[in-house]
């Protein structure tokens, strides 16, 4: 799997604010990149500035092994991008618009026709070619942003927030094109949607305050959860104290918190010691125990409070 997109400590200054310090990694053929981060943490500028929109003040980056400042027409052939906002020329048809991108990419004749064609099919614009695109809603003026980054099948997607405006079942159209895509491209895509992360990303990078806290799969990322691999207890009926002192017993358990109540049912979260895998054990005790169990699973942690605890501001003491 080679390297397609390869970024090298780059930032970037706006006076005396910077908004990305020193971010560097990259990204190969085959690989979705979930790029993740607070509002204002400096994910659209590093997509800038790998796209050649933006100068970078330090730091470098390289699309195919081609610089993007030193090569940029080279580097952006190879480029498809979706900015923010999907910006478009308002009098245009979603038709004449798609075929003045694919001619700029250098495409003419039978070849633009079929992959005007081709691309309006995969992110279902046919209902929509005709009309001028400042009466599009704002989901279909995501697909056109959309259509215009994939019309010349670039090798690496940029891609900012692609489903935003977009409903549930466009979304779910528009995640099967990416998984469609990835074994050929290396995809770089931001969104504030965590589910989004778990459907389409074969990796998560988290960036705060312009620089990157953590890099992983998203089972990397769940596993930095405090929850990660507890198991959830729910019984009926039973005394609350008695339940917690024979769970807190089981060998590899660290500790253990009631969850809270619902009429008869009782609710716990079991913690297993480091490394360890205690849900047979839990449910061997509830076995021995009689107790009535109305749910028993492992909770393998949220992305979001990873999130959380990597991107909120921390409080100052006082």
């Amino acid at each position: 799997m080679g390297t397609m997109v390869e970024i090298t400590d780059l930032r970037k200054d706006f006076g005396s604010i910077v908004a990305v310090d020193g971010v560097t990694f990259s990204v190969g053929q085959g690989e979705v990149l979930g790029f993740l981060g607070p509002n204002g943490a400096g994910k659209s500028t590093t997509m800038k500035m790998i796209t050649g929109f933006l100068t970078p003040t330090s730091g470098s980056a390289k699309i195919c092994g081609h610089d993007i400042l030193e090569h940029p027409l080279e580097a952006k052939k190879r480029i498809g991008y979706l900015p923010e906002g999907a910006p478009a020329y308002q009098d245009m048809t979603p038709a004449a618009y798609l075929t003045f991108i694919g001619e700029m990419r250098g495409l003419g004749g039978q070849d633009l026709q079929k992959r005007v064609a081709d691309t309006v099919e995969k992110v279902n614009l046919q209902s929509v070619l005709g009309q001028p695109i400042e009466t599009l809603s704002k989901g279909f003026k995501r697909r056109l942003g959309l259509a215009q980054a994939i019309l010349h099948d670039p090798e690496v997607l940029i891609l900012d927030e692609p489903t935003d405006g977009l409903d549930p079942n466009q979304k779910h159209e528009v995640r099967t094109l990416i998984r469609t895509m990835a074994p050929e491209k290396a995809i770089i895509l931001s969104t504030h949607i965590l589910e989004e992360v778990q459907a389409v990303c074969t990796r998560a990078m988290i960036i705060a305050n312009g620089k990157v806290v953590t890099d992983g799969t998203p089972a990397d990322l769940e596993g930095q959860s405090p929850n990660h691999n507890t198991v959830v207890l729910t019984v009926r009926g039973g005394d609350v104290y008695a339940i917690q002192a024979q769970l807190v017993k089981i060998d590899g358990v660290s500790k253990v918190e009631e969850l809270g109540q619902d009429g008869e049912l009782r609710q716990f979260r079991v913690f297993p010691d480091q490394g360890r895998w205690i849900i047979a054990d839990v449910g061997q005790c509830a076995r021995e125990q009689q107790w009535e169990v109305a749910e028993l699973h492992v909770d393998r942690g949220q992305l979001d409070e990873v999130f959380r605890s990597l991107t909120a501001p921390k409080q100052a003491l006082t």
